[in-house]
């Protein structure tokens, strides 16, 4: 990795693309320190400090803004909502289907109403914080003209925070290196790694001062941690390699084909998307409850008590939901009938496979297998600190998620300077 690094920033373009995604993370890592006014953020860290895990995720998502109520409290939320609500009307909708088909000026119209969707949630989830902070006695002014005031102040500071956290996520997109979404939550986890390391630091000083249960949690959790990166690492490096034999074919005086090749199908071809989208569905009920006063004992508040970060319902929802996503994010992105088409195109063949539909079974059922490993390994790396915090009391339930999202942020983004380098030293067919 350090040595990819190295390489490409001897490269003016991809030295520039670097420094211009590091120059975006910095903007967001200076909006998260910039207050709204009206707030009192210290009552509303003694909530997430608390027994609220669901407002633990919000605050991990926007690396620690939520928590100090600055201006990207939302973060890139409603941005991951809405890309999830366009991305299944695209599947429901034939007209969003044939938009998504269009090439690149159907996914500019797909990318405007995920925009016009951005903006309808973070106004909604702007509207559920105000009344949540509300409700936890986090505001200034709570009564008289002065609190409409606040409201609106506090209601656009986190609109516009979330909008702009979004644009400069297209901006990586566009301009950058590695995905935008990805980004910046790779930044916001990583701002927070000093807070990480106090937690560690306290609980080795509390093994020394003779804390029996310390001296068996720390050095556990630390091999864990070491373990869970490497299995992060040789799950996103496998693949399952489908075999190809290209038919020899004379044109004019020249042979071509012949060879042997394969298709390589990727474990985790979805990366970490399945986990975000999980994670960002099963926070909509505590969101919603931020309208209103929720009563423990009714309906809403049974339900809240059971979809929390360290409760076992939550982690049997968590697998599904990353299961289903995982699925539903392969199929819109791999086509076994264009693949066998292009095969058969290209005089191909899979050995002991006919060509057309045959293919495309084969193919479709190898990619059903592989998808179903690699949702259960993602689902192993989320859900693992979740049953691990309930049998060892200790909350690191939020750990499994920020790994995978660090570590798969990371892979991929080397990933593509390692592409980008290569494209630059081909030499191509005129040399």
């Amino acid at each position: 990795m350090l040595e990819t690094l190295k390489n490409a920033w001897k490269m003016a373009d991809l030295r520039a693309k670097l420094l211009y995604t590091g120059m975006i993370l910095l903007l967001f890592r200076i909006g998260a320190a910039i207050p709204v006014p009206f707030l009192k953020p210290d009552i509303l860290k003694t909530y997430i400090s608390g027994d609220n895990n669901w407002l633990g995720y919000i605050d991990l998502l926007s690396g620690g803004a939520f928590s100090n109520s600055t201006l990207f409290a939302l973060g890139i939320s409603p941005y991951i909502t809405a890309s999830i609500v366009i991305q299944l009307l695209a599947v429901a909708i034939p007209a969003l289907e044939q938009l998504a088909k269009e090439g690149e000026e159907g996914r500019k119209i797909l990318n405007k109403y995920t925009r016009y969707c951005t903006v309808a949630l973070g106004l909604l989830q702007s509207v559920a914080y105000y009344f949540l902070m509300r409700n936890y006695g986090a505001l200034t002014y709570t009564e008289g003209p002065a609190m409409y005031f606040s409201a609106v102040v506090i209601i656009t500071s986190f609109l516009a925070g979330s909008m702009l956290v979004m644009w400069m996520g297209e901006q990586i997109d566009n301009k950058g290196i590695g995905n935008g979404i990805s980004m910046i939550l790779f930044a916001g986890i990583v701002s927070r790694a000093s807070s990480m390391v106090n937690t560690v630091i306290t609980e080795l000083y509390l093994a020394i001062n003779g804390i029996m249960k310390y001296w068996f949690i720390v050095p556990f959790t630390l091999v864990l941690f070491l373990a869970a990166i490497v299995f992060i690492v040789i799950m996103t490096n496998a693949e399952r390699r489908i075999p190809v034999q290209y038919a020899q074919r004379v044109v004019g005086r020249k042979m071509y084909g012949g060879q042997s090749t394969h298709i390589p199908i990727k474990v985790n071809m979805s990366g970490v998307l399945p986990v975000i989208f999980a994670s960002s569905i099963l926070s909509i009920p505590s969101t919603i409850a931020g309208f209103m006063n929720v009563d423990p004992d009714g309906i809403m508040g049974k339900i809240l008590s059971v979809i929390r970060y360290d409760h076992w319902v939550y982690a049997v929802l968590y697998f599904f939901l990353i299961m289903a996503f995982n699925y539903f994010y392969i199929s819109i992105q791999y086509n076994p009938m264009e693949i066998a088409n292009n095969l058969r195109k290209n005089n191909g063949t899979i050995p002991g496979i006919r060509p057309g539909k045959p293919t495309a079974e084969f193919i479709a059922r190898v990619v059903s297998k592989v998808t179903v490993v690699g949702g259960i390994f993602l689902a192993i790396i989320a859900i693992g600190p979740i049953l691990l915090s309930q049998l060892m009391g200790i909350n690191i339930s939020l750990g499994g998620t920020s790994i995978i999202i660090v570590v798969g942020v990371a892979l991929d983004t080397v990933r593509q300077l390692e592409s980008q380098m290569m494209m630059r030293h081909y030499k191509g067919f005129l040399e």
